[in-house]
C-alpha cells in the first residue's frame, strides 16, 4: 500500500506550449511524441490556426501539450488571430517548448519570439528541428548561437520527421515539470472532438492538393456528423469556405477532379482516426473576405 501512496506522491504533470515560427515542424513533433496524428501537416507554412492539445502519458508523468500555431509578425487579421492564439498559450503552462528549423532559420520570427520568452516566468526548454539536413558544425555553431540568445534549460538536437532524440526531449521536460495528479485518463490523446479533427483533415489536404495562394484563403466547417444506428458507416457533410469565386473553380477543378482528390484523401484520414467506413460529402461557398471579417472569423472557429 506504501509503494501506490509513493507512486502518486511521486506523479508530475503540467502543460507544455510548443511554439515556434510557422513550419519549424511543431504539429510533427506533436505527432511524433504521442505516436499518433492528432496534428495536420504540410510543406506549407502557416498551416496549424488552432491550439491542439495532445496528451503525452509516462509511467510517472503526464504531460500535456498545445501545439500552438506558428508566431510571425502578422498584419492580416485572421494571422493576427492565430499569432494571439498562439502567444496567449505562453502564459498559461508550466513548461514552455521553443523550436527552430536549423536547415531554414527565420531571424525575424526568432527575434521576435525570444522578445516574448524574455517577459515570461516558465522555464524554456529549445528543441533544434531537422538536424538530419545540416552537418555537425553548422549544428554546433547554432547550438552556441541560442545559448547566448537566452538561458534555457536544456537545448536538444532533433529531428522530428524521423523521431531522433525525442525521448531525450521529453525527458528533458518531463524533470522540469511540477508534482501533481494526472489531468487527463490514461486513454485521453486530446480533448478535441472528432468533428474538429475531421475539418482539419479536410483542410491538411486543401493546403497538400492546392497552390500557393489558395489554402490561406480557405476555412473547413463540418455541417454534420452523425454515426449510422448499425455503427459501421459515419455519415459527414462539410463545407470548403473560400474568399473569390475563381478560388471556388481552383478548389472544385476541371469536371470536379480536385474536389473528388481532396475528398478522396481527406476520407482515408478520417476513416484511419474513427475506424470505420467514411461517407464524406464536401461542398464549397463563396464568403467574400472572410479572412477580413471579424463575424466570419468568430463563426469559423477562430
Amino acid at each position: 500500500m506504501s509503494d501506490i501512496k509513493d507512486t502518486v506522491a511521486d506523479f508530475k504533470s503540467g502543460f507544455v506550449a510548443i511554439v515556434g515560427a510557422p513550419n519549424v515542424g511543431k504539429s510533427t513533433l506533436l505527432n511524433q511524441m504521442l505516436g499518433e496524428k492528432i496534428s495536420i501537416t504540410s510543406k506549407k507554412p502557416q498551416t496549424t490556426r488552432n491550439r491542439i492539445l495532445g496528451v503525452v502519458h509516462r509511467p510517472c508523468s503526464q504531460l500535456v501539450f498545445i501545439d500552438t500555431p506558428g508566431i510571425h509578425k502578422a498584419k492580416r487579421p485572421l494571422n493576427i488571430r492565430i499569432v494571439e492564439a498562439a502567444l496567449s498559450a505562453l502564459g498559461n503552462v508550466d513548461i514552455v517548448l521553443v523550436m527552430v528549423d536549423v536547415a531554414n532559420p527565420d531571424p525575424d520570427s526568432e527575434d521576435f519570439l525570444v522578445k516574448k520568452l524574455n517577459k515570461i516566468k516558465h522555464p524554456v526548454v529549445l528543441a533544434l528541428n531537422k538536424t538530419d539536413l545540416v552537418k555537425k558544425p553548422v549544428l554546433l555553431s547554432i547550438i552556441d548561437k541560442w545559448a547566448k540568445a537566452y538561458s534555457f534549460e536544456a537545448i536538444i538536437p532533433v529531428s522530428a520527421i524521423l523521431g531522433d532524440k525525442i525521448e531525450e526531449l521529453i525527458d528533458a521536460m518531463e524533470a522540469l515539470l511540477p508534482k501533481g495528479p494526472p489531468f487527463f485518463p490514461e486513454d485521453t490523446l486530446t480533448d478535441l472532438p472528432e468533428r474538429f479533427f475531421a475539418a482539419e483533415m479536410i483542410r491538411e489536404q486543401v493546403f497538400r492538393l492546392t497552390g500557393q495562394e489558395i489554402p490561406y484563403s480557405t476555412a473547413v466547417t463540418i455541417d454534420s456528423f452523425s454515426q449510422e444506428k448499425k455503427g459501421d458507416l459515419v455519415k459527414i457533410h462539410a463545407t470548403i469556405h473560400v474568399e473569390r469565386m475563381s478560388q471556388k473553380g481552383m478548389i472544385i477543378g476541371k469536371n470536379g477532379s480536385k474536389l473528388k482528390m481532396i475528398g478522396t484523401e481527406a476520407r482515408k484520414e478520417i476513416e484511419q482516426m474513427v475506424g470505420i467506413k467514411v461517407f464524406l460529402k464536401i461542398f464549397v461557398r463563396v464568403h467574400k473576405n472572410w479572412g477580413k471579417d471579424t463575424k466570419a472569423l468568430r463563426k469559423f472557429g477562430y
